[in-house]
């Protein structure tokens, strides 16, 4: 009876931790581009478009696009948002090779999204960059400002099995 008892109480511990723990939040990934990531393109779109699981806040959106060399910018316009989908004009390309686009987002939670991809241009166009890409905030720059506070589910779960087994330990020892 007692080790029933012992069980009861580190069961509804153990409860209690896991009920705790937050809901996890699942922020916005990127489910479709265009250009594709990783696509061989022989003429430039006139924009490119994302479009994220979610919809996208109306905060501090950017997308930048640099060309072969990495340090020109063939993005044009400001970057646009329409519930799921984020997008940014695009200037005719120049040189042939790959073009990066480096985007940073806010989620409709409030936190943010940055990330990148390639595409690579196999036909020169005639188009000209604008600004050095010296001003894009980098992926890695926006990435390490991203912290939010939460505690990783996977803290909670190692935490409720500790419990868990403390609990079956103390109610062995009780039994016997």
């Amino acid at each position: 009876m007692r080790s029933l008892k012992a069980l009861a109480v580190a069961g509804a511990a153990a409860a209690l931790v896991v009920g705790a723990a937050p809901i996890a939040q699942a922020h916005n990934v990127l489910v479709s581009s265009d250009p594709a990531k990783g696509a061989s393109i022989a003429a430039a779109p006139a924009q490119v478009r994302l479009v994220f699981n979610e919809p996208v806040d109306n905060g501090p959106n950017e997308i930048s696009v640099t060309g072969p060399d990495g340090s020109s910018r063939w993005d044009t316009g400001p970057t646009t948002v329409s519930g799921a989908t984020v997008s940014v004009g695009l200037r005719n390309l120049g040189p042939a090779g790959v073009y990066t686009v480096n985007y940073h987002i806010v989620s409709e939670d409030g936190h943010p999204v940055s990330d990148a991809f390639a595409f690579t241009l196999t036909t020169a166009g005639t188009g000209t960059p604008t600004t050095p890409a010296a001003a894009t905030p980098t992926v890695a720059a926006a990435t390490t400002a991203t912290t939010d506070g939460t505690v990783p589910v996977w803290v909670w779960i190692i935490a409720a099995a500790v419990l868990l087994i403390s609990g079956l330990l103390v109610a062995r020892r009780v039994s016997r």
